[in-house]
C-alpha cells in the first residue's frame, strides 16, 4: 500500500532538526500509513544574529516563514520549539498537537562543575540573550554583569569556551536534546527562575484545513502538557508580552488540579512580581487569564508599558 506524505517545516539549526527528527520518527512510528519528509526554511531570526532579539521586537521572529508555508499549503507541519510561537497564532492556522514536555529548567554552563547561580564568583560574566533570565538573575544577584548571547545552542557555548565570561544560561531542553549534558555545571531550579511559557515543550503547527493531519496528530498529542501551555500561553496573551520581555510562566497538573507559578520583572531584576494560582486543567485559559490579572493589578503592566516604550525608543 503507498504511503501518504508527510511534509515537515524546519529551521536549519542542529536543534531544530533533532525536534523534526524527533516528530517525523515518532508519527511514522505509531501511524504504519504515512512518511515523513523535512523541508529546511531559514527563519528571520536565523537571519539576524547580531542583534539582541529584545531589540528586534517581532514576535514571529522564528516562525513567520514557516507559517507562510503553511498558509501555502507548501508543507503539512511546522515543528516549533513551542516558547517561540506567539500567542495570536496566525487566521487559518491552528496548533494541532504539542508533545510530551521535556524538563523545564534552565541550567548554568560554567567552567567549573558544581559551580551555581548563587556560588559563582562576586562580579561574574553571564551570557544569556533571554531578558527573562536577565531579570531573574540580576534579581536574585545584582552583582552579576550580563553578556548578550546569541546564536544556536552548540554556538553560545563554542562562544563561551572561546571567551573570559564565567557562566551562560541555556535551556535543560535543548542541551539534553543535543546530549551536551557534560557542559552543564548546575540545573537552576524552576522555584529559583521561571522557565519561559512553553519550555520543554514542541508545538506542531498545522493550516487549519488539514483534517487527515490533525487525525494523525492526536497519536502524538499529550493532554496534561497541552493543559499546561494553554494557561502559560494564556497568562502571556493577557499581558501582551512576547518571548523578549521578561515574563516567566510555569503550569504543572497535579492529582487536585492545575497549578500556574509566574514572573514578571523589569530589565534589570530591580522590581519583580512572582504569584501563584490554581485552578482546573480542563479551564487552563481561565486559569492563565485570571493569574495575568492578578499581575496586571499588582503593577505588572506599569513594568511591560516601560519596557516597551524603551524598545521602542531606542
Amino acid at each position: 500500500m503507498k504511503k501518504t506524505i508527510i511534509k515537515i517545516g524546519s529551521r536549519g539549526s542542529e536543534l531544530a532538526l533533532w525536534q523534526s527528527l524527533f516528530v517525523k520518527k515518532e508519527l511514522e512510528r505509531l501511524n504504519k500509513n504515512i512518511s515523513v519528509e523535512i523541508r529546511i526554511i531559514k527563519t528571520k531570526g536565523d537571519k539576524i544574529l547580531d542583534v539582541a532579539l529584545s531589540k528586534i521586537g517581532d514576535k514571529s521572529l522564528f516562525t513567520k516563514e514557516l507559517e507562510n508555508e503553511l498558509l501555502n499549503k507548501s508543507i503539512d507541519i511546522a515543528v516549533h520549539s513551542l516558547k517561540d510561537l506567539q500567542t495570536q497564532i496566525p487566521s487559518g492556522l491552528t496548533l494541532g498537537a504539542v508533545s510530551k514536555r521535556h524538563a523545564v529548567e534552565d541550567v548554568l554552563i560554567a567552567k567549573k562543575k558544581g559551580t551555581s547561580i548563587f556560588n559563582i564568583r562576586e562580579n561574574a560574566i553571564i551570557a544569556t540573550g533571554s531578558l527573562r533570565r536577565r531579570s531573574q538573575l540580576l534579581h536574585i544577584r545584582p552583582d552579576i554583569k550580563i553578556q548578550e548571547l546569541r546564536g544556536n545552542v552548540p554556538s553560545r557555548i563554542d562562544k563561551f569556551f572561546k571567551s573570559d565570561w564565567d557562566g551562560i544560561i541555556l535551556a535543560r531542553a535543548g542541551i539534553e536534546r543535543l546530549k551536551l549534558h557534560k557542559f552543564i555545571s548546575s540545573v537552576i531550579g524552576k522555584d529559583v527562575i521561571v522557565p519561559a511559557v512553553s519550555q520543554g515543550a514542541l508545538g506542531i503547527e498545522i493550516h487549519k484545513d488539514n483534517k487527515f493531519v490533525l487525525e494523525i496528530l492526536q497519536s502524538f498529542h499529550d493532554a496534561d502538557t497541552y493543559s499546561c501551555v494553554l494557561a502559560e500561553r494564556e497568562l502571556l496573551r493577557t499581558l501582551e508580552g512576547g518571548c523578549q520581555v521578561p515574563i516567566g510562566a510555569y503550569a504543572e497538573v497535579k492529582s487536585n488540579g492545575l497549578y500556574l507559578d509566574s514572573y514578571v520583572g523589569t530589565v534589570d531584576g530591580s522590581l519583580a512580581f512572582r504569584s501563584k494560582l490554581k485552578g482546573s486543567k480542563f479551564n487552563p485559559e481561565k486559569l492563565g487569564n485570571n493569574l495575568a490579572k492578578y499581575l496586571i493589578k499588582a503593577g505588572a503592566k506599569e513594568i511591560l508599558d516601560d519596557i516597551y516604550h524603551n524598545m521602542r525608543y531606542k
